[in-house]
Parts: C-alpha cells; structure tokens; sequence
C-alpha cells in the first residue's frame, strides 16, 4: 500500500545540504517541521543567527502527514477545559490559536505565499452514527459557553450536507503546510544562518549550548527543540523520564480523494466520537478534493493497520459512495495528561515544545512564536498556562487578563478581536471601520466625499490590529502606538511604512 502523503505529492521540496563543518549561531533548532521552520523564520526575523538541523527532510515527517486543519477547536471541549482549569484559562487556550492563526495569516499576506490559504467555518457536530439527544444537547451547551466567553459560535439543529446537530465556528482555516513552510524555509538562510538536512543530532551539550553531529559541532547561546517528540537534551534522565509520561503518542489514519465540485461545503468537520472522524473539504477547479481522518490508536497497539484504512474508507464511502481516493498516509499526535500542549523551558536556554493532540498546525506555530519570546526575555502571555513544568490546577484563581496587564497583551487582544459585523454599505462620511471583507481583517474609510480607501488593518510594525481613532480620524496601533492617516500613510512611528492598500476587487 502507498502510504505517501497528498502533501508531499503536491509538493515537492528540493534537498537542502547536510552539516559539513563547523559552525557558531545564536539559535540552535532542532527539528524542521512547522514548529522549527517558523521558529528558526521568526529568530532570524528578530535578529538573531539560526541554525535549523533537521535528521531527513524538512516538512516530511509529522508536517508532511498532517492533515492541514487550521483551527482554534481543540480535542478538549470548552466546557471540559472550563471544569478543569477556569473560564479564563479557557479563553486563553482559544486565544492562544487564534494568535497564531493570526501569524500565519499575517506571514502569508507580508511575504506574498501562495499556499491555497482559505477561511472556511468549522463544523463540531454529533457523530453521524449513533448520535444520542445528549449529545446535542452538550453541543448546545458548548456554544452557550463559546458565546460566553466571546467565541463566535453558532448551534445549529442541522449543519449542512450531514444534517446532524453541530456547533459552527467560523474563520477557520485550511491550507498547504508545504507550501507554506517552502516559502519560509527558502528565507531563512543566509546573513549568518544555516539550514541542514540528513543531520542526525548525536549530543547535545549545555554549556554553551551546542549541537553535535557525525564530526561536526554547531554551537549557540539558545537551544529550540522543535522534534514532536522532544529529545531529552540538557533536561536530565530522571525528569525527561518522568515528562516522558505526560505524553501519550496517537496514530492516526487519512485518505485524500477528489469529489464532484460543490458535492460538500467547503468546511472543516470533526465530530464528538471517541475516536473522532474529521473531514476538510477544499474546492478545485474541475473538481473538489476531501481529506477524511480517524481510526485513532496508540501507536504500535494495532496489529492490523490495513483494517484500519479500510474501516475509515467504508465510512468514508457510506457518505460519499463516488469518492476517488488517491492518497492514504497515516499521521502521529501526541496527546498529554492534561489535554494543553507543553511549550516552554525545561533547562537553562533549552526550549519544547510538544503534546499539540490535533492542533499541530496552530500550536506548533505558538510554540514558535513562544520560543522567540524566551530567548528574547519577553514576558508571554501563555507561558505559566502552558509550563513544561506545571502542577497546579488553575481553576478560578488564575486572572488571564490581570496577570498579563503589563504585556502586550492588548496587542494579542485587539488582535483577535474579530473584525466589527457589517458592510461597506454602513461605513458613514469620515468614518472609519474595521470590517470583516471576504475573510479579511480591512481597515475601511469613508471620507467626507464618499469615497472610500481600504487597507489591511495590519500594522506595519509588529502586525497588531489597528483601531479607528473618531476623535483624531486617524488609525491608532494598541500595542506601539504607531499612528496612520486615514488612508493609510504613517503619520508617526515606530511603524515606517504605510498600511498596505487593499484593492476593493479582492475583498468584493
């Protein structure tokens, strides 16, 4: 059986060289999937000389057998999440893939990736056999709480093409990691940076930290270990034993087949079995193309993975009997004794991050975004949620938003705050408006003559969200201060360029 995933069919990266010599950075990353790649991006970005070390090739192993959902929902329910760790920790879960959603949208719009992005509602529905009145009735809950906790999130009796009870989520998202990470990858070396392949890390050493491999040695002042599954490193073999047994290790099954164009809405599904089926749906010229996953078992504890492919395509047939599948891979997650990923230091300048369950795409790139702010010293909003070295039960005690008042936290705020409801129609003379345009956050102005300008609302400092000043008609950035006319044009710093125009024709 060909157990090769679409991804890595579709694209295809060109080999990178292996380490031959020796070498001295800031930044040592091991690991090149989504976590490193966008880490080893974001350090370079921030200053700093990197060194990513991948043992084969970069975005193939875990990022290449993914399934490429983009996603704020995560395997723990909001009300199960809200019973264990508070209403607050909860938000801050959601808030925290909702951020590096924002990243990556923010990456793909600045460089210019084509990488197939799309938003696309999410669907939390009952499952489609043997679905109980309880089950959509917890359902109904879950968005009550969402609601609450000022998710967006509708429940629908019905959702669409299954007809079963479900919870809508919309802005989420699907894309091509591949492409994604191409584009990323190509960027980081050069300046004093290195990327290597087919480089198999033998030892690590603590002081400074260094890498060696074969009879090379890499050495930095911060160490990122980006590889799923972390290696022990400089954390001990009692405590990376006992970490070792937060981390339970899933094996999950997918297949990838063309369908008839407009057959399904283009969404993401996943429903509430224990394991869970999950769907995305992406439209295609000509045709439309379905990734259908599940079958989820501990690794190595089924003997007959064959059925197991075989059980999901005789689901996935009873629903879409015509289906073309062409590709099936299987994928590995990792799931924890608490349900939160584990993203912060587990030695003195020595970086994790692990334990994503479903959501590898989201907080791999937090973990990135996470592991720059640790090397950079920067207080981070997330960080005591998601300690590698945790204990404790937030419950009520933990105060998301007092505990962050002194960081950016504003700026993580306005910048997930979505877009204000509505249409250009409404947008009054000299008034100006964040709106939600074709799945875009647009910053839209109306001048005294009628006429109207549309620019990102992306701050060209740090890419915060702007806001609307009445008072001053200006756009004003929360978490710098920087200032723009209302077209646009940089009035004051520290941003030195203007808000990028948005042609009308591409939110229409």
């Amino acid at each position: 059986m060909n157990t090769r995933s679409y991804w890595m069919d579709s694209a295809p990266l060109p080999p990178i060289a292996k380490l031959e010599r020796d070498c001295k950075v800031d930044a040592i990353v091991i690991g090149g999937g989504i976590t490193g790649i966008t880490a080893a991006y974001l350090l370079k970005q921030a200053g700093k000389t990197v060194a990513l070390v991948e043992r084969s090739q970069c975005a193939s192993i875990d990022t290449g057998h993914t399934t490429a959902h983009l996603t704020c929902v995560t395997d723990q329910q909001l009300q199960q999440r809200a019973r264990m760790f508070g209403r607050d920790a909860t938000k801050a879960v959601w808030d925290a893939g909702a951020a590096a959603l924002d990243k990556i949208v923010a990456l793909i719009r600045t460089k210019n990736i084509d990488c197939d992005f799309k938003w696309v509602p999410g669907y939390l529905h009952v499952p489609l056999e043997h679905a109980s009145v309880g089950a959509a009735q917890e359902l109904a809950a879950e968005a009550a709480l969402a609601r609450e906790l000022g998710i967006a999130a509708d429940y629908s009796p019905a959702i669409p093409f299954f007809g079963v009870p479900g919870v809508k989520f919309p802005h989420q998202a699907i894309f091509h990691p591949r492409k994604y990470l191409a584009e990323l990858l190509r960027r980081i070396p050069g300046n004093g940076s290195h990327v290597f392949e087919s480089t198999a890390v033998e030892e690590i050493e603590e002081n400074p930290p260094a890498v060696r491999s074969g009879r090379c040695r890499i050495e930095g002042q911060y160490l990122v270990i980006a590889t799923h599954n972390p290696l022990m490193g400089n954390t001990g073999v009692l405590p990376a034993a006992m970490f070792q047994t937060k981390l339970s290790l899933y094996t999950s099954y997918a297949l990838g087949a063309s369908i008839p164009s407009g057959f399904l809405p283009e969404a993401a599904f996943w429903d509430t079995g224990t394991p869970y089926d999950y769907l995305r749906v992406e439209r295609r010229e000509g045709c439309d193309y379905a990734i259908f996953g599940g079958e989820d078992h501990k690794t190595g504890q089924e003997a007959d993975t064959v059925a197991a492919y075989a059980r999901l395509e005789k689901r996935f047939r009873r629903h879409l009997p015509d289906v073309a599948i062409d590709h099936r891979w299987s994928g590995q997650v990792i799931e924890t004794n608490d349900g939160l990923p584990f993203i912060g230091e587990t030695a003195e300048r020595q970086f994790i991050a692990t334990g994503f369950s479903g959501n590898g795409m989201t907080f791999g790139t937090l973990g990135a975004m996470m592991a720059v702010d640790a090397m950079l010293r920067r207080k981070n909003p997330w960080q005591e949620l998601f300690d590698v070295h945790r204990r404790k039960i937030f419950g009520g005690a933990w105060d998301y938003l007092r505990e962050n008042k002194d960081y950016p936290y504003y700026m993580v705020r306005d910048c997930l705050a979505g877009p204000e409801a509505g249409s250009l129609g409404e947008l009054g003379c000299s008034e100006g408006k964040i709106l939600n345009l074709a799945g875009e956050k647009v910053a839209a102005y109306r001048d005294a003559q009628g006429q109207v300008t549309l620019c990102s609302a992306v701050c060209t400092h740090l890419q915060c969200i702007v806001g609307w000043n009445g008072a001053e008609q200006t756009w004003d950035c929360p978490c710098h201060g920087s200032r723009f006319k209302p077209t646009g044009e940089v009035i004051s710093g520290p941003a030195e360029k203007s808000l990028e125009k948005i042609s009308a024709a591409v939110v229409s």
